[in-house]
């Protein structure tokens, strides 16, 4: 079946004009079997009623649709209210064109729901995925400009320290070793201080000092 699609709170609806052409009753037909049962009828449920400024807008939208030119109150139908139609009716033809109507329009919504909900679920996903990465490079960028703690500072001058002590027994050569592998720090790790040194490279700068060797052996006479 080849129908416009009317959507109402997040359900296919069809007009009586089109839900009485499925069936091959006259709408006044069907509006009388509906007011004769109107009990069995819930609003939200099995129908949708327009009137007022929601009718006027709706028939805006429709404006090269003949079957509204005069209504005042529009009945928009849910697959549920288009079961109690074909109920009351109660013939072949009726209950053929209801399951058409099942197959090929009301269920399709369902479906395209869940291609929505799929494509949504999935975008998601990347978003999410973006969004872990970007926070992941941030993270790396932030990690690259944070320098040694108070404490960090510490366990470097202690490094290097056991170092220059370890190389050098006689205390007059060690002032110049000292100065020549905090200098040698520096250069090795681009920075103006051993303060400076990268938290990331910690490990890296202590490795560095305890396999430092002095360039030029200090020779005591």
């Amino acid at each position: 079946m080849d129908l416009q699609v009317i959507e109402r709170k997040g359900q296919r609806t069809l007009t009586t004009a089109q839900v009485s052409a499925a069936f091959e009753v006259e709408a006044k037909q069907l509006l009388r079997n509906f007011q004769r049962n109107i009990d069995r009828y819930q609003e939200g449920k099995h129908y949708f009623s327009l009137t007022g400024e929601e009718l006027k807008a709706f028939k805006a939208e429709r404006q090269n649709d003949d079957s509204l030119k005069y209504v005042s109150t529009l009945y928009l139908w849910t697959e549920q209210g288009a079961w109690l139609h074909a109920k009351s009716l109660n013939n072949i033809k009726a209950w053929q064109a209801y399951s058409l109507l099942v197959d090929d329009y009301y269920t399709i919504k369902q479906v395209k729901n869940l291609e929505n909900v799929i494509q949504i679920t999935n975008q998601l996903e990347l978003d999410t995925q973006n969004i872990k990465q970007q926070i992941q490079l941030i993270n790396e960028k932030i990690d690259e400009q944070i320098t040694l703690t108070h404490g960090e500072q510490r366990s470097l001058q202690k490094a290097v320290a056991s170092r220059v002590y370890e190389i050098e027994n006689h205390a007059q050569y060690r002032p110049k070793l000292f100065k020549e592998l905090y200098r040698e720090i520096k250069d090795r790790f681009g920075v103006s201080s051993y303060k400076d040194v990268r938290r990331k490279d910690l490990q890296s700068a202590i490795s560095y000092i305890e396999h430092y060797v002095p360039k030029k052996q200090l020779v005591v006479v």
